[in-house]
């Protein structure tokens, strides 16, 4: 960590979305409500899944958690992305981006985890339905958030450290809207080769590994549930198209990006909106519109504090008015 201080350059210059003043306007905009809409739908999940007992169950558990998740991965550069669309210096100090590197990977990291404990759960509620509750107990669940935690903690760490004995000395001009790991590690003025080989590596096993254990896990259900009967298997379906659409939708952009990532294309900073801001939003239309509980839930919640109040209900100086 004390190489960070021998680095000449002090800060980055991210150079965003656009260059062009109208599109940033218009960025600024659309990414504010999008960053709104992210913020209140996966709190709205949260309150839900916490205030409501009829969703006090593991799968509602790990819900509430990846959007606690969702909320994280959004915020770690989202804010600073939508204050630079007004801004003419776009830049972040080589602390802050550090920072920006330590918490994309923290969260994207434990985030693969997490889902990989919600196919557990559909797996074992599934295919083992009588001892669903005994397997997937509080202590278990609580054991797969914090295990999330703590695989996403160590894979920060290690491509920190990594990153942190690097010298900058020349070029600081980011071409994105965050300190993209692999975009930075182009900037130092030492052969970074080896550097990128372990970038990569670390990031693909973990991405690799984790998408493995999805797509094996969904594959033993579906086995399962089909070797029953088609009903089964149309429930199992149903049930899983959320989990499913959400794995392909995060997985997607991740596994491009550090398949190829240290070749700049056009598509990357798509992708990269797309993994850190429409993921987070998506998640909670994909968990709300096919789940009936939490559509229930979901409309309870909606009456209690948007439905205007039953004059009865006021207070009597409000009713006199009224009437």
């Amino acid at each position: 960590m004390d190489k960070i201080n021998d680095s000449v350059v002090s800060e980055f210059v991210l150079l965003g979305l656009s260059g062009s003043r109208e599109l940033q306007l218009f960025f600024f905009v659309f990414f504010s409500a999008l960053y709104i809409a992210i913020v209140l739908g996966n709190l709205l999940i949260i309150i839900a899944v916490t205030s409501d007992s009829s969703l006090h169950s593991p799968m509602y558990f790990l819900l509430g958690n990846l959007s606690f998740f969702d909320i994280c991965q959004a915020s770690f550069a989202t804010p600073k992305m939508i204050a630079d669309f007004l801004s003419e210096h776009k830049t972040i100090s080589f602390s802050g981006c550090i920072a920006q590197i330590f918490f994309i990977h923290l969260f994207t990291g434990g985030e693969m985890v997490l889902l990989v404990s919600m196919a557990y759960d559909r797996y074992v509620a599934i295919c083992k339905p009588l001892h669903y509750m005994i397997i997937m107990n509080r202590s278990v669940c609580t054991a797969l958030v914090m295990i999330s935690w703590a695989v996403g903690l160590v894979h920060t760490l290690s491509q920190l450290s990594f990153t942190v004995n690097l010298a900058f000395c020349g070029p600081n001009e980011v071409d994105s809207f965050f300190c993209d790991l692999p975009r930075v590690v182009k900037l130092a003025c030492i052969d970074s080769y080896i550097t990128e080989i372990l970038i990569v590596v670390n990031s693909g096993i973990l991405s690799l590994s984790t998408f493995s254990l999805l797509v094996s896990s969904y594959a033993i259900i579906f086995v399962t549930v089909w070797l029953k009967s088609s009903a089964a298997m149309a429930k199992a379906f149903s049930t899983l198209a959320a989990h499913i659409m959400v794995v392909v939708l995060f997985f997607g952009p991740c596994i491009f990006i550090y398949v190829w990532p240290f070749t700049t294309y056009p598509v990357d900073k798509i992708l990269a909106i797309f993994y850190t801001v429409f993921t987070p939003i998506l998640n909670p239309i994909i968990y709300t519109l096919r789940n009936r509980d939490m559509k229930a839930v979901m409309g309870k919640i909606a009456a209690r504090y948007f439905r205007p109040p039953k004059i009865s209900d006021m207070p009597l100086v409000a009713r006199i008015f009224f009437h």
